[in-house]
């Protein structure tokens, strides 16, 4: 989970000449944005350069699902690391691992925009337009796109009814999957989704739900990194899923593949009087 502070100082170089090409809130146009180091506490300007970003396996940008210039954020971290040649797979929250087949057809060009929107939809809830340009880019560059998501049936199920109502069909989902909701993990869920039962509302059943959903995303993404070890992976997933104690705890736990999270800036929730280094390693600045 941790890292040296060469490799920290190489990662805040990389991401911040990143944004210094695209912007943040604005791609392509105003001031370029400022990230602040959890760990330094100070902002740094996107002002600096670096060609070569090494021995970074698994990049997580977090993203608040429907706005626009989070998803233009990770476009400019693919795109900068493709431009200097390191070889990225993007890994993503928002197809199931099931769909691997389409994404590979999509990603050769062996399927049109229109058959392949139903199919992203099918997975999905939000609209195609807020994600359309990183799926294009990744068609047109042939680079890699990687589901790692299980199905909705099954986490809203675990939302619902808990994790021990799952069939043993249902389990055959879930390889390597258990579900040790810790009171760390319950204070975190509370932290990153506001979650507070009340009602019907099943508080830990929440909790169960957001970890077979980080775990799966992890010992997917880290198959598809064993199996093509040299590759990076840029891994989009909501702020909630990406912060340390998500999706990240669960990949350090089963493996050695160095992480680095970078959050968007939220007033009051990700900021740096909000958040610590327990939770990602960059902020977004507005």
């Amino acid at each position: 989970m941790t890292m040296n502070p060469t490799r920290s100082m190489m990662v805040l170089l990389v991401l911040s000449a990143v944004f210094l090409t695209t912007g943040c809130r604005n791609p392509g146009a105003g001031s370029p944005p400022t990230l602040f180091s959890l760990s330094a506490q100070h902002t740094v300007p996107a002002s600096q350069v670096i060609d070569v970003l090494e021995k970074n396996r698994l990049v997580l940008v977090g993203e608040h699902h429907t706005d626009p210039a989070h998803h233009a954020a990770q476009l400019a971290v693919i795109r900068f690391l493709d431009a200097h040649a390191i070889p990225i797979s993007i890994g993503l929250e928002m197809l199931r691992k099931d769909q691997q087949s389409a994404l590979d057809r999509w990603v050769k060009g062996d399927m049109d925009e229109a058959d392949f929107k139903q199919i992203y939809l099918d997975n999905w809830n939000f609209p195609w337009s807020l994600y359309r340009n990183i799926f294009l880019y990744a068609r047109d560059n042939h680079l890699p796109m990687v589901g790692l998501n299980v199905s909705r049936e099954i986490t809203r199920q675990v939302a619902q009814d808990g994790f021990n109502s799952l069939s043993t069909k249902q389990r055959g989902e879930l390889e390597g999957i258990t579900c040790n909701v810790t009171r760390e993990y319950r204070d975190f869920i509370r932290s990153a989704f506001g979650a507070h039962g009340h009602g019907n509302f099943n508080f830990l059943h929440f909790c169960e739900a957001q970890l077979v959903w980080d775990t799966a995303m992890a010992i997917n993404a880290i198959d598809y990194l064993n199996q093509h070890p040299q590759r990076t992976m840029v891994l989009l997933a909501g702020s909630g899923h990406a912060r340390k104690m998500g999706i990240p705890y669960q990949v350090s736990t089963r493996s050695s593949i160095s992480t680095t999270v970078l959050l968007p800036h939220a007033p009051g929730i990700l900021d740096p009087n909000s958040i610590s280094t327990s939770d990602a390693d960059f902020v977004i600045m507005p």
